[in-house]
């Protein structure tokens, strides 16, 4: 029944508890703020000590309740060991967001198989053990759960240089859905990924140069007429960790500016 108590309820998260890895970066740092001022619980994780505590000092400022741990994704023991720091801070984990990542864009000819295994390692192995450990506790809890993979635009369309990238993030793209075929239905544990193109970060700034030729490359590909940022995805985040995304899982969520459509 669609009521006043149904509505008000949509779109309510305060008191859950959110594990944000690659929490430090600028998607990341976003989301861990939008959660917090949402009245979520924000356990930060990445792999510097002094960038985590600076982060979680920020978001406790605001008033934001925040524990973090680090460690890196792609070893199994610091996840192991992160997401039971982060059951002790709170509790439990009601919902999971992987922003952490990483690229090296290069010709497959050029680039030695250590670089292409660094990205599988960030980007998928990273995402796989975050996945078993957190999901893990989520089905121990018995309370469902909601899962968030950020993915990218160009997990569905090549670039050159891309072979190591791409082709991660169509895995995690693949690792969504089969997660949502694993989970969803047995566990009540939505896996959904967003797929943003390119936004600000300090990776990126050099590509907002409104006079370079990469910028008004990208403007020609993108409806919405602007590059992202990282703002633009704490809606679509806070959406996914809602009960208004109930009936949606293994979806690819795309928030690039029209990017797949162009």
């Amino acid at each position: 029944m669609i009521d006043q108590k149904f509505i008000d309820k949509l779109f309510e998260v305060k008191g859950k508890v959110a594990l944000i890895t690659g929490a430090t970066g600028a998607l990341g740092k976003a989301v861990a703020t939008g959660y917090g001022a949402a009245g979520m619980k924000v356990f930060v994780t990445g792999r510097g000590e002094d960038k985590c505590k600076a982060l979680c000092s920020e978001l406790a400022a605001q008033g934001i309740e925040c524990a973090y741990s680090t460690g890196d994704p792609a070893v199994e023991a610091d996840v192991v060991k992160v997401v039971g720091d982060a059951v002790a801070a709170f509790g439990e984990i009601n919902v999971l967001v992987t922003a952490a990542g990483y690229n090296h864009a290069q010709p497959i000819v050029e680039q030695d198989l250590a670089e292409w295994k660094k990205i599988m390692d960030s980007d998928v192995q990273g995402t796989w053990l975050f996945c078993k450990y957190v999901g893990k506790q989520m089905i121990e809890q018995g309370k469902g759960g909601k899962v968030v993979l950020v993915s990218s635009a160009r997990s569905k369309m090549g670039m050159a240089g891309y072979t190591g990238y791409a082709t991660a993030k169509a895995g995690i793209d693949l690792m969504a859905q089969s997660l949502a075929c694993e989970w969803t239905a047995k566990y009540n544990i939505n896996v959904n990924t967003i797929n943003p193109t390119v936004f600000r970060s300090d990776l990126t700034e050099w590509m907002f140069d409104p006079e370079s030729e990469v910028y008004k490359n990208f403007l020609r590909r993108l409806p919405i007429g602007r590059l992202g940022e990282p703002e633009d995805f704490v809606g679509p985040c806070l959406f996914l960790a809602s009960s208004a995304s109930d009936f949606m899982t293994g979806a690819n969520v795309a928030v690039e500016g029209g990017y797949w459509a162009n």
